[in-house]
């Protein structure tokens, strides 16, 4: 896979699909609720249509994995070595209550490892993405390289707004020492350890390997790291479930 032959094509896929989903963003809407309890809106739905089709036409004989996808036993999909795996509206949580903290994630797993890595926020019209050992960020149309930045005393640390009250993170916290706590929305918490704005990210609370795969490998391609509780890179497609273990994110790989 060429990643730089195919990479303007995703970011137009991905600046219409956002597109699509701020049209809905301001309208009241239909909400439904998946057998895990978490949202599905209609943008949802056409985001995964939009960009399901789209890799389909690029890459006729690579598998995509997406969270709105059916269900697909583990038994056809270990056979996979390559495949794309997708959050069509990452943060729906977000995006429905208006907090414009939602992304687009798409990432491209090679041998159970994420090895590209493209977020969208349809908000702020910014391009995240990571490969080859280089993260870049595109916003009104200028690239800057992505670069972790060496950790900040207090520590600044960022989780979800969903998550902030387990008490595993609580526990968490207070071993960590002083530090600077702060709450954002879905994969933009990797992009912004990337950016130098954040330096930890801790993850007890459960979310799955489509929540985490394009963001985690932008933020390695930009020089963190996100590791499992035993210190190993996140691997993704090796057992039946789809749930990201325990992780912790920072800025320094």
């Amino acid at each position: 896979m060429t990643f730089d032959k195919i990479l303007p094509q995703l970011i137009e896929l991905t600046t219409q699909v956002g597109d699509e989903i701020l049209s809905h963003y301001k309208n009241d809407l239909e909400i439904e609720f998946k057998a895990d309890e978490t949202p599905l809106t209609i943008a949802d739905k056409n985001a995964h249509r939009s960009i399901v089709n789209v890799l389909s036409q690029l890459t006729p004989n690579i598998p995509i994995l997406s969270e709105e996808s059916d269900a697909i036993a583990f038994e056809k999909r270990s056979k996979w070595q390559e495949y794309w795996l997708i959050d069509p509206l990452d943060g729906t949580r977000d995006f429905i209550e208006r907090t414009g903290e939602f992304c687009i994630c798409i990432a491209y797993i090679k041998n159970h490892q994420a090895i590209f890595g493209l977020v969208y926020a349809p908000f702020d019209r910014t391009h995240y993405y990571g490969f080859d050992n280089q993260a870049y960020q595109i916003h009104n149309h200028t690239k800057t390289r992505l670069k972790v930045c060496t950790a900040t005393q207090p520590l600044r640390v960022v989780t979800g707004h969903y998550s902030a009250h387990s008490a595993h993170l609580k526990t968490h916290l207070q071993q960590l020492g002083k530090h600077q706590l702060s709450h954002l929305g879905s994969a933009l918490k990797f992009c912004k350890i990337a950016q130098g704005e954040y330096d930890y990210y801790p993850k007890f609370g459960p979310c799955s390997e489509w929540d985490t795969a394009a963001g985690a490998c932008i933020l390695q391609n930009a020089g963190g790291s996100v590791v499992d509780v035993n210190g190993k890179s996140l691997r993704y497609n090796t057992k039946d479930n789809l749930l990201s273990p325990v992780f912790f994110a920072s800025g320094k790989s």
